[in-house]
């Protein structure tokens, strides 16, 4: 089959509504993408796979540079349903490398899913845990990405990782019950990371891929972005991390499962869209609109909604779960690598993720749009126990006894 052209793109939307068919919608919203991303810039190839040729690549070298090229997608369906040979000490499930991920993964989902059905504030600081540890990173760096020092060096006590502190535990707690077993600290932080993806509602399941090596140095400062960055910034910035601009906009919209703390410290706990703890794209909508009283906007997401090379992405995400999810499953497959000079010897563990949600009923949605217009104030975990509360606020205006 030949590829899709801009060409062909423009005669296949010329073509009159009478010769529509069922999914032609869908199909001209691909064959829109790739004409898009025929004319974007080039994905770059990291690590060890830049110099390593066809012939020296492993199965999964070959489908993580495939994934990283942007020919491959990175969402997985395949589940292993077993229960685990034996317990984590035992010899049938030390034979089998992904046993002890599926322990891991065992804990992690019982974490990250909230009595209210929406992720918790664990599973939304693993995937800024994920992120802040790989993006200290850039293609002149000589130390940093995604090699665990955010939580093996005193990297966590840096102002950017304010508010982390509580999942930095959790993630400490597991390292010194699994690292015996052969769990890197680098590997931990990113496995977590797609377990919380796939634990919020609509998330997509991440191929995981384990083996990353764990490093005690810290890494280089200044290589995060800020909320108050200009979109020329943050571009430039993600540039040296070989993330393009649309990569950028699929990453940012992790926004929308999240609540903040530290932007606003007089909106604790305000979130970024109105379906906190949720993986959906509202939060692309309500970006450039108008959403509840309670949602606060961070400048630098306002300024990428905005800017000419990043508003065409960015307005395509609005009412495109399954884009998004896939955009960003590619994104973060490459954020989850950088600095990783073995890439090609790593080993696959998707299978041992939980199922992906594909469909949430929210059933304390009363009780959220209540407080999302301020009709209360703010209680510390009502994303993660709304449920709960929905028979028992009777006087909104009363905050729930601790």
């Amino acid at each position: 089959m030949k590829p899709l052209t801009i060409l062909s793109y423009v005669l296949l939307s010329s073509l009159p509504t009478s010769l529509a068919h069922p999914g032609m919608g869908e199909t001209m919203n691909q064959v829109k993408r790739a004409a898009l991303a025929s004319r974007a810039e080039a994905k770059q190839l990291i690590g060890d796979l830049k110099t390593l040729k066809d012939a020296q690549l492993t199965s999964i070298g070959k489908d993580i540079k495939a994934i990283l090229l942007g020919t491959k997608g990175a969402e997985s369906n395949t589940i292993d349903t077993s229960i685990p040979p034996g317990t984590v000490d035992s010899a049938a499930c030390k034979a089998d490398l992904c046993c002890v991920w599926k322990w891991i993964s065992y804990e992690m989902t019982a974490k990250f899913n909230g009595t209210s059905g929406r992720c918790t504030k664990f599973a939304r600081g693993a995937v800024r845990l994920g992120f802040h540890d790989a993006a200290v990173w850039t293609n002149t760096s000589t130390s940093g990405g995604a090699d665990g020092s955010i939580l093996l060096t005193n990297e966590i006590d840096r102002v950017d990782n304010d508010g982390l502190e509580a999942v930095a535990d959790v993630f400490k707690a597991w390292y010194n019950k699994y690292n015996k077993y052969g769990v890197s600290m680098a590997d931990l932080i990113q496995f977590g990371a797609n377990v919380a993806t796939v634990v919020c509602p609509l998330g997509p399941r991440i191929r995981s891929f384990v083996g990353r090596k764990d490093n005690a140095k810290a890494g280089p400062t200044g290589l995060l972005p800020g909320v108050d960055d200009s979109a020329d910034k943050l571009i430039k910035l993600f540039q040296l991390k070989t993330i393009d601009a649309h990569d950028l906009v699929a990453l940012v919209g992790a926004h929308t499962t999240s609540q903040q703390h530290f932007v606003d410290t007089t909106r604790d706990g305000d979130p970024q869209d109105s379906t906190p703890g949720i993986w959906d794209v509202a939060f692309y909508g309500q970006t450039t609109g108008s959403p509840p009283p309670r949602v606060l906007k961070f400048a630098s997401d306002i300024v990428l909604s905005k800017d000419s090379r990043t508003k065409g992405e960015w307005q395509q995400f609005i009412g495109g779960q399954a884009h998004w999810n896939e955009d960003y499953a590619k994104a973060y497959t490459r954020l989850s690598l950088l600095g990783v000079n073995n890439i090609n010897d790593l080993q696959e563990c998707t299978k041992v993720l939980p199922p992906a949600r594909t469909s949430f009923t929210s059933q304390d949605q009363v009780v959220l749009d209540m407080w999302l217009q301020g009709q209360f104030d703010q209680l510390n975990n009502l994303v993660d126990d709304a449920i709960m509360l929905s028979g028992v606020i009777t006087n909104p205006g009363k905050k729930r006894e601790e």
